[in-house]
């Protein structure tokens, strides 16, 4: 997956994220950020790849969020490794 699509799927996860009022406000809590801050964090890459690791974290999140944005559900993910900071998870 190439960085600009991994980049748009980020933004739609960010756009789910903040029209879920059940999870929106655990991710906020999760990620120190305010909801205001959300449209200039949108364009902090490493930002991104926190949602999209904290959309992961989840699989009914992320079947929900592909379901919604007619996604396979693989994409998250994929858009993740994708994105810059991959190399640097350790699973050990």
């Amino acid at each position: 997956m190439k960085r600009e699509q991994a980049e748009k799927i980020a933004i739609q996860a960010l756009g789910w994220l903040a029209g879920n009022d059940d999870l929106c406000p655990v991710f906020l809590g999760s990620s120190g950020a305010a909801p205001e801050d959300l449209r200039r964090l949108a364009q902090d890459p490493a930002f991104l790849v926190s949602v999209l690791e904290f959309i992961t974290m989840d699989d009914a999140w992320v079947v929900a969020f592909c379901d919604a944005n007619n996604l396979k559900y693989e994409d998250p993910l994929r858009a993740r490794y994708a994105l810059p900071g991959a190399e640097q998870v350790h699973w050990t």
